[in-house]
């Protein structure tokens, strides 16, 4: 009967507590990025850059063959609005490096 009663207390106590714990710490840590997931973010927006700076090549070799040719609406380099969130993402991932410029 002892045993019985210091187990449920030791399981209320102590067992429950730390399962509860447990799976708020799983909880809290699988919402985090990674710094592998960020690695592997930056690495994409880099890719984007490049494959951005092919297609403007593209369309001025297409445009230069074609007068009546007109690209698609899209982040274009020299346009203030698409520089400005341009500039506000590569000054966030500059800060998270650590090399603000």
């Amino acid at each position: 009967m002892d045993f019985e009663v210091i187990l449920v207390v030791a399981m209320l106590f102590i067992g429950l507590p730390w399962v509860i714990l447990h799976y708020m710490t799983k909880w809290k840590t699988a919402a985090t990025i990674t710094v592998d997931d960020e690695v592997l973010l930056e690495e994409l927006y880099n890719l984007a850059k490049r494959l951005d700076e092919r297609m403007d090549t593209v369309e001025r070799l297409v445009a230069s063959d074609d007068p009546g040719f007109t690209p698609a609406r899209r982040l274009i380099a020299d346009q203030e609005q698409d520089n400005q969130q341009l500039r506000e993402l590569e000054a966030l991932i500059a800060e998270k490096k650590g090399t603000r410029a």
